[in-house]
């Protein structure tokens, strides 16, 4: 188990334009701890790793998916943009705990 705070920008994934699917990008030294911590896991779909997220108030639970730029990406739901007040390009401060290494 391991936990990252960060600060990062809310951005768009635009392989879907019909639906506004919304990240955070991992700081690269946290994403290279996270890879060398998924190394232990059995295989994951999309070499995803389950974590606990938090933005504000709001907790979560979901995956981080690495990324071709060698970080990972934090999916950010809708229910937590509205309910922290978030828009796309906004920064947000983050935190992350790994659950299964």
């Amino acid at each position: 188990m391991a936990v990252f705070e960060f600060t990062a920008e809310v951005w768009r994934w635009s392989a879907r334009a019909d639906q506004v699917w919304a990240f955070v990008s991992v700081p690269r030294e946290a994403s290279e701890q996270i890879e060398d911590l998924a190394e232990a896991l059995p295989p994951a779909g999309f070499g995803a790793v389950r974590v606990r997220a938090a933005i504000g108030g709001s907790q979560w639970t979901t995956s981080v998916f690495p990324g071709g730029d060698g970080r990972y990406s934090l999916p950010v739901k809708k229910a937590v943009r509205v309910r922290e007040g978030l828009e796309l390009g906004d920064t947000a401060q983050v935190w992350i705990e790994t659950v299964d290494v």
